[in-house]
């Protein structure tokens, strides 16, 4: 074992001393040490139920002969950091979280892991540190948020966060009264757990499941749900098994599985945050998995589940349909099924029992939303190096677009324009220097994209960032424009009515400038001079690449 270098032998005497003096018997020091790695908050709503789900799992543990050891990570809530400068801190949090689960991993000699996310940035912070570290490692969530619930003339809809967001703005216009939006956002909410939509907590814990580091239903057993509690306690017995294999991330987490994850995604309409951060898994497990990849596995998969904001479903609505194995069953011809699972199986051994229980939520593979994938990466003069756009919540006549740009070299910028109803229709916003390094930390632009939907602007403005967007998103909002402005790709070469041509269909995204052009425009700029000079964020800008790559740091 692993843990032998903190437990045997004579000069080890010390290591015993200080593990006794936090209550461990000499039973459990002989036996196999599991660290549960647990992201408990009081301020993310979707966190507040871990140390319930971390109880379950030690005592999963403990019933097959291990020794659990609980300990945490950082993490943010997006939803209360967005729209102000907290959300710089966001993304490079994942940085973060992935090297502290490594520290305490490798400080303290664990056997086993057993990592306990929900939120946006920790789930793919904690696989990064999975298979950086390659030891036997299993995940379980806290679970999603339900929907909440309004009525309103004589007919009851879910609602959820995303809805507040949209309803600012239509406080803006005059089309919500202050008090209908304080009613709205007492209901949205309401109880724990990861926001209720495919947004990116929902869809990190999908693909969790979907890359086979997590059992059936950790993406969509809701967070209130008893069945939540039996999968944590399987999940600590299932590590000691994995323990006892010697399977490691590295068995499961390959270039096939990374594939079947992005097909999940694109049959699912997930965030476009899934490809910043599966692309930045890929990068710490040495596998080679180019951008325009995502685009061919994008082509050849049906969107078969609109859930919300691209739909009115809800992730509480996914599971009873069959959750995530129901949406693999159905894309079955197009995946990897001899990959390994976290339950010991192969995938085509765990979707023998998946069934589509809900056609209406799962549609079936010959009668799609549309015919290919949810989310589109898109190149072109303005993005040599690609651009993400989450093409399933995009209305059909902004697929395709031609719009003059207005340039802002900040969110807060544009949202000032926004609100002061100086955005026209047909234009195209264009938010730069919200890069990796720009930002620094890439903030996500909701808040903009929310105003427009809610003010009637979501579906007759287009919105290009070299920041992110929630998967809360709504509409044409392009993201992870590469290279970013700070970086001096061709985003910073853009001027107030440039033309800007989008053909999301082709993939493509361009400026109707000539290359000469913007290499003119590009020579004429000032150095890039970094926002932030002290501090955590300071230090990511010097080592944060680009969107690309993941925003992973330089090795």
């Amino acid at each position: 074992m692993r843990s032998d270098i903190v437990k045997r032998g004579v000069e080890r005497a010390p290591h015993r001393a200080l593990l006794r003096a936090s209550g461990y018997s000499d039973r459990d020091l002989a036996q196999p040490f599991i660290g549960i790695v647990n992201s408990f908050s009081e301020v993310i709503p979707g966190h507040v139920n871990l140390r319930t789900i971390a109880e379950a799992v030690k005592g999963g543990v403990r019933s097959k002969g291990g020794t659990p050891f609980e300990m945490n990570t950082i993490g943010v809530c997006d939803g209360i950091a967005m729209g102000h400068p907290g959300m710089k801190y966001s993304l490079p949090s994942r940085e973060l979280i992935a090297d502290s689960a490594e520290i305490l991993a490798q400080a303290h000699a664990f056997d086993a892991l057993v990592f306990i996310p929900n939120c946006d940035k920790i789930v793919p912070g904690m696989l990064m540190a999975a298979v950086r570290l390659n030891i036997p490692s299993i995940f379980v969530s806290g679970g999603p948020m339900l929907a909440g619930r309004l009525w309103s003339r004589g007919e009851l809809s879910a609602v959820d966060v995303n809805t507040v967001f949209m309803a600012v703005g239509k406080v803006a216009t005059g089309e919500m009264s202050e008090e209908e939006l304080e009613e709205l956002e007492r209901i949205a909410c309401p109880g724990c757990g990861s926001c209720s939509g495919m947004f990116t907590a929902n869809t990190m814990n999908c693909l969790t499941e979907a890359l086979g580091m997590a059992l059936p239903g950790n993406g969509t057993i809701p967070a209130v749900d008893a069945r939540r509690l039996a999968l944590a306690r399987e999940v600590g017995a299932r590590v000691m098994e994995l323990l006892a294999e010697g399977i490691c991330p590295g068995d499961i987490i390959t270039k096939d599985s990374i594939q079947n994850a992005f097909v999940v995604d694109m049959a699912l309409g997930g965030s476009t945050n899934s490809v910043l951060h599966l692309m930045a898994i890929a990068q710490e497990a040495g596998i080679n998995f180019p951008l325009s990849l995502v685009n061919e596995i994008s082509e050849g998969t049906p969107h078969l589940a609109k859930i919300s904001p691209a739909g009115e479903p809800h992730i509480e609505d996914l599971d009873l349909a069959g959750g995530i194995p129901a949406v693999m069953k159905e894309v079955e011809s197009l995946l990897n099924l001899e990959v390994k699972m976290a339950s010991g199986k192969t995938l085509k051994e765990e979707l023998k029992a998946a069934k589509v229980k809900d056609r209406e939520i799962i549609r079936p593979f010959s009668q799609p939303h549309s015919p290919t994938g949810g989310l589109t990466v898109l190149f072109g003069s303005l993005a040599p190096e690609g651009a993400v756009v989450k093409s399933a919540a995009v209305a059909p006549e902004m697929l395709t677009h031609r719009g003059a740009a207005r340039v802002f070299e900040s969110e807060e910028e544009a949202t000032q324009a926004i609100l002061g109803s100086s955005i026209e229709p047909g234009q195209v916003v264009v938010i730069r220097y919200e890069g990796p390094k720009g930002g620094p930390g890439m903030r996500e632009m909701l808040g903009p994209t929310s105003l427009l939907s809610g003010m009637g602007l979501g579906d007759k403005v287009a919105l290009i960032t070299d920041g992110r967007f929630s998967g809360a998103t709504k509409g044409a909002a392009i993201g992870h424009i590469s290279p970013e402005a700070a970086s001096g790709g061709p985003i910073a070469a853009l001027r107030d009515g440039d033309m800007i041509v989008i053909d999301i269909p082709n993939h493509k995204i361009d400026v109707e400038l000539s290359k000469e052009e913007i290499a003119r425009r590009l020579s004429q700029l000032p150095e890039f001079e970094p926002r932030i000079k002290t501090g955590y964020l300071s230090r990511y800008a010097e080592k944060v690449t680009s969107a690309s790559m993941g925003a992973v740091f330089q090795r």
